[in-house]
């Protein structure tokens, strides 16, 4: 071989070697570009299924908390007794709040009826007392009647207006009285059954269901057992 052949030899080898090694780059590189989407989608898709497990387990957390906090069920001897001490604190113990305007209502409502009766029941009294004295100088009883009406010659008869008006305003005091312990009562009795019933199942799984049956009963003419037709009731809860 020439001097000339060989360097042509080694010429051609060294474009063969360098277009090679450019191919092998282009298509390594190649490789790597489209690579490169593939790893960002599934780091994307990595995060999104993390982000959805975790938000799965915050919601499971959530529910499993509000399901295992107890419902609040009162003590019925607790209440009774908180309402017996204040009026109403069986009822703010139950968590019935909306029933303290009724309760205050009534207590105010007898609270006037006394006030109010016990002082005409006074006045009425005292103007009994007046007329019925010989002391000219006592006539509270004028100001129970018209401005300038006159009652000479009629005393009896006013004397058994003024009795009556006075007997009746004491039995409205007293009924005032009778009101409002029977208020109280209602409240504590309330506040007591309340919370009893608190726990008390009204859910659709009630339910009542009537069928025909046979009923066995014992006969006194034969000695034997006798079948008779019925109804069945059955109460399902």
């Amino acid at each position: 071989m020439t001097k000339q052949e060989l360097t042509y030899s080694i010429r051609t080898f060294l474009i063969c070697f360098a277009a090679w090694c450019c191919g092998a780059l282009g298509l390594f590189a190649q490789e790597q570009e489209i690579a490169l989407p593939d790893s960002a989608d599934r780091l994307v898709l990595a995060d999104s299924v993390r982000m959805a497990a975790v938000s799965d387990s915050l919601v499971t957390a959530a529910v499993n908390a509000s399901l295992s906090r107890e419902r609040f069920i009162p003590d019925p001897i607790r209440s009774m007794w908180l309402g017996l001490v204040f009026p109403g604190a069986g009822q703010i113990y139950n968590r019935k709040y909306w029933k303290l305007p009724i309760i205050y209502g009534g207590f105010l409502g007898c609270v006037y009826a006394l006030t109010w009766n016990n002082q005409m029941l006074h006045d009425y009294s005292q103007a009994y007392l007046d007329i019925m004295d010989t002391d000219p100088n006592t006539k509270s009883y004028e100001k129970m009647l018209p401005i300038g009406y006159d009652i000479s010659g009629r005393e009896e008869r006013f004397k058994t207006i003024f009795k009556n008006k006075k007997n009746f305003f004491r039995r409205n005091r007293d009924l005032s009285i009778f009101a409002f312990a029977g208020v109280y009562l209602l409240a504590v009795i309330d506040a007591y059954v309340d919370a009893e019933l608190s726990t008390f199942d009204i859910s659709d799984d009630l339910s009542l269901h009537l069928e025909p049956t046979v009923i066995q009963t014992q006969s006194a003419k034969t000695l034997g057992r006798e079948v008779v037709p019925g109804v069945k009731f059955t109460l399902s809860y």
